[in-house]
């Protein structure tokens, strides 16, 4: 009879599943009680996702960033004058105050942009600090060089439809909102993309292509790239964004 090896008390055969996923996965128990290490993971995790709520957006740190990498930049603010009033009222977030609304028209190029980016914190400027300019740069290199890009707005207290009225102002033809997402609890610094074509106030979510879970643990910044210039290219030869435009730059599965 051949010797097996016993199983040992400490053996975890769900360990090889949590080197995929940052999700809690197998967390394991005592008795009918989470472990400790668990509860307290969990709880640090939940104060850095509401830390990245609250957390403000550096924006002399970004238009430094911007400065060093050469991109021209307008810094504006919604109508919400605080954080407070941020989460409160969704719908200040959505519209630009004054001041910004007049530095945009000033600032509105001769030449019509073929698209604008606008740096926006929403609701985790700790991604927009992080992952918001590596993407902008990787997107640009993948843009037609006959396209002219418009200033780089960067926009505080911002919600995602703030892009519509930025790209009006500035006559872009089509509008790319980066911006940060609502946290969870493994993804505190996750960022997201917003493409809308034609933007001006009133558009619908419909009327908009989303990438989302931009991050090192998720979307890749390449991949994030290529998948927002194939969408834009593709809103430009149908002439609209949103549930029209479809995003089938990859095959949905490996080896499709």
């Amino acid at each position: 009879m051949s010797e097996q090896t016993p199983a040992t008390t400490d053996t975890d055969p769900w360990q090889r599943l949590r080197q995929f996923t940052r999700a809690r996965v197998a967390i394991g128990r005592t008795g009918h009680s989470q472990t400790t290490d668990a509860v307290l993971a969990f709880g640090l995790a939940h104060a850095q996702a509401r830390d990245a709520v609250h957390l403000p957006l550096d924006v002399g740190a970004v238009t430094a960033a911007l400065d060093a990498a050469g991109l021209a930049h307008i810094a504006v603010h919604s109508a919400a004058p605080d954080r407070t009033h941020y989460l409160r009222r969704p719908d200040l977030g959505r519209r630009l105050d004054d001041a910004g609304r007049d530095a945009l028209a000033a600032a509105r190029p001769q030449q019509a942009p073929d698209v604008v980016f606008v740096m926006a914190d929403g609701l985790s400027a700790l991604a927009t600090q992080t992952h918001a300019l590596p993407v902008l740069e990787a997107a640009r290199q993948r843009l037609p060089q006959t396209w002219h890009v418009g200033p780089v707005v960067v926009a505080e207290q911002s919600r995602v439809a703030l892009g519509d009225e930025i790209g009006e102002i500035l006559g872009a033809r089509q509008v790319v909102m980066l911006i940060g997402e609502r946290p969870g609890l493994s993804s505190p610094d996750s960022l997201g993309i917003y493409l809308t074509y034609a933007p001006r106030v009133g558009r619908t979510d419909a009327e908009r292509n989303c990438i989302s879970n931009i991050r090192p643990e998720g979307l890749p910044y390449a991949q994030a790239a290529e998948r927002l210039a194939f969408l834009l290219r593709g809103a430009v030869a149908l002439g609209r964004s949103g549930v029209d435009l479809k995003d089938d730059s990859a095959p949905a599965l490996p080896g499709d």
